[in-house]
């Protein structure tokens, strides 16, 4: 099946899609929304991360692919990248960001997307409490002590060595 047959690219004919949330790359080439809050959201130290974004970590706000939707006229402006592989290709897990600005959207897996709050319409000075970040990963891979009291992990959360503030 075509991927923009596929969840989070289209909905079955007459499916519904209450929409909690809605975002978008860079220049506004690539529209979506979510139907539900995320399931977690965290800082991310991981070495990957640190490159894609040019900063010490990123944030991410998990959500199931169900409860996200891009909009149809956003899809020829989608560029996949499979990490693994070094290619532009829509091989899961992979990184979606717009063709046009090159902005990164998100990281598309087999059930889950992993969302970048701060491509959401969201008030950053009041953050809603979903998309507050519960802890931090790939901790051991960080550039920077962070002093938040939020657990740390070594890398993924509960699967791996928590380092100590």
């Amino acid at each position: 099946m075509d991927w923009r047959e596929q969840q989070p690219y289209a909905r079955k004919q007459g499916e519904s899609f209450d929409v909690k949330y809605t975002g978008s790359c860079y220049c506004g080439a690539v529209k979506f929304k979510a139907s539900s809050d995320p399931v977690d959201a965290k800082f991310c130290h991981c070495t990957g991360c640190q490159s894609l974004h040019g900063a010490p970590m990123q944030w991410a706000a998990i959500f199931h692919k169900k409860d996200i939707l891009f909009d149809e006229d956003a899809l020829d402006n989608i560029n996949f990248y499979d990490s693994e592989n070094k290619q532009n290709v829509r091989h899961l897990p992979c990184k979606i960001s717009c063709k046009q600005c090159r902005s990164p959207i998100a990281d598309e897996g087999r059930n889950m997307m992993l969302m970048f709050p701060v491509a959401f319409k969201i008030d950053r000075r009041n953050i809603p409490h979903a998309f507050k970040p519960t802890c931090h990963i790939f901790y051991g891979q960080r550039v920077a002590d962070i002093k938040d009291g939020m657990p740390k992990f070594e890398g993924h959360k509960d699967h791996s060595n928590k380092i100590e503030e």
